[in-house]
């Protein structure tokens, strides 16, 4: 059989369209785009011209993926149909990339986790209690940046965190389970921390690291990776100021509920602690709460803001608290019997600010 003259031949269609002999072949046998005629001698296929707008149409909508059956329906349908054929496909290719652009970072992360071993590994529960346990004395001005954060150190086999607000001072470590890098410190956003607290608790262990931008990474043992970014600013040298501290005259040993509830019962403002041979008298004068305590040295009367005192007491863990009182206008050293490295300052008012 002899074609006709306005026919092309399927090599011309491929040049013409971007589709290869063979997949012209494939759409012609899947009744996409049938050829005018196929010489049923020789088996070659002829298109006429007018077939290349639907042979493009089908290579563009193939290589968005477009499944075969809605290739049909977007080539044989309206115009309407079609285009909100397409519109559905391409929202669902943006979904897929989306969750692409997830699943490939969580791998780059395991894959860098991998690559570069965090530089220490603590327990997570550990950590996590750690965390919350300095909370409480970071500052809440921003015009203070660095002390809106805590310091977290990495030497010498473990990780020390340290908060202040300038009144009070909170510092407390926990032992490495492993560590390979070098020694690091940085002050990480203290609100990034705390949103990791719960999720630090369900991991054995948790790797610490800085990343380039010099924010604290936290790795989990599956990969699972928090960034805490770091705040600007340079950090008080906490360790001269408790090398500087003046030995106590006093230390106090008190039941820690009973001592935070009366500092909480009081009236706000100023509040007296005053301390005697067996008890320490909590209030403002009137309806002061006396409680049995532990004490060792000389009598002392101290006042506190209630709520740095308070504050100060909620760092504290275990049953018991320990004070050491130096004096009426220097800092009170705060203790946990159940965390003995749990170190908190808390600063007395002096007797000209009290109102």
């Amino acid at each position: 059989m002899t074609p006709s003259p306005d026919l092309i031949t399927i090599g011309i269609m491929a040049r013409l369209s971007g589709l290869t002999p063979g997949a012209l072949r494939f759409y012609g046998d899947c009744r996409l785009l049938v050829p005018a005629m196929v010489d049923p001698v020789t088996g070659y296929r002829y298109y006429t011209v007018d077939q290349r707008e639907r042979a493009v149409t089908i290579r563009q909508l193939r290589e968005l993926d477009v499944p075969l059956e809605d290739v049909g329906r977007i080539l044989d349908g309206d115009a309407e149909s079609g285009a909100a054929l397409l519109d559905e496909h391409v929202a669902e290719l943006h979904r897929r990339a989306e969750r692409a652009t997830r699943l490939a970072s969580a791998v780059k992360s395991r894959l860098t986790a991998l690559a570069a071993p965090p530089a220490v590994a603590v327990p997570g529960r550990l950590l996590a209690d750690t965390v919350e346990s300095v909370l409480p004395s970071i500052a809440m001005d921003p015009k203070i940046p660095c002390l809106t954060g805590i310091l977290v150190e990495v030497d010498a086999g473990a990780v020390v965190l340290t908060a202040t607000n300038r009144y009070r001072l909170t510092t407390s470590s926990v032992t490495a389970a492993a560590r390979t890098g070098d020694p690091f410190r940085t002050v990480a956003d203290s609100s990034a921390l705390r949103g990791t607290a719960t999720s630090l608790r369900e991991h054995e262990n948790v790797g610490l690291a800085l990343d380039d931008s010099g924010a604290l990474t936290l790795t989990g043992a599956d990969g699972e990776r928090h960034s805490c970014p770091a705040v600007e600013g340079t950090f008080p040298d906490y360790r001269s100021m408790l090398a500087a501290l003046t030995p106590p005259v006093t230390r106090v040993i008190a039941h820690r509920d009973a001592l935070a509830g009366a500092v909480r019962d009081a009236a706000a403002g100023t509040i007296d602690l005053r301390v005697r041979a067996t008890a320490l008298t909590v209030g403002h004068g009137r309806h002061d709460r006396v409680l049995p305590a532990d004490v060792t040295g000389a009598d002392l009367d101290l006042a506190f803001d209630r709520d740095g005192l308070g504050a100060a007491l909620d760092t504290a863990v275990g049953p018991e608290v320990l004070l050491d009182i130096a004096s009426y206008d220097r800092p009170v050293v705060i203790r946990s019997a159940a965390a003995g490295d749990l170190t908190t300052l808390a600063m007395p008012l002096r007797r000209e600010e009290r109102p």
